[in-house]
């Protein structure tokens, strides 16, 4: 082939530490924006963020040179040493240690957008534990129940 020719899309999830509900609208309202600026300094594109304020969804575009783990880890970095350079804003912030990430479908990209923009709708009736598991069995990931969460 004369070229590279790829869109990969990921939806990735990870939540705050012992899910604690620390991302209020106020903390909201500057994190989200930080982090698509760090997506996109590390040459992803953000496609759709939403979340509780106990957790985070992600759905971005990678090129096939990145990976998924090196894009976490700065995402997951960056976003909690800004966090706590804002004197004041959240000092307790922290995310959890691990995350999910899946590989999502180009025919399924507007399904998982809708199913980010509709997080809120969507914990009324079930808890990120639950959340998680479904996603995870969704995808044929194996997992320890006992060891899910942090």
């Amino acid at each position: 082939m004369a070229g590279t020719f790829s869109r990969l899309l990921y939806h990735v999830v990870f939540s705050t530490k012992s899910r604690a509900r620390l991302i209020d609208p106020t903390l909201r309202a500057q994190l989200y924006p930080y982090m698509e600026g760090i997506i996109r300094h590390q040459g992803g594109w953000l496609l759709s963020l939403g979340g509780m304020p106990d957790h985070v969804h992600i759905l971005l575009r990678l090129k096939p040179d990145h990976a998924i783990a090196g894009m976490v880890k700065h995402v997951k970095g960056g976003s909690s040493k800004w966090v706590h350079d804002q004197k004041g804003l959240c000092p307790e912030f922290a995310w959890q240690t691990g995350y999910a990430a899946f590989s999502v479908s180009e025919s399924k990209e507007g399904t998982v957008r809708s199913y980010i923009g509709r997080q809120e709708a969507h914990h009324k009736k079930k808890s990120f534990e639950d959340e998680l598991i479904d996603l995870l069995r969704k995808h044929n990931i194996e997992f320890d129940p006992a060891r899910i969460l942090d």
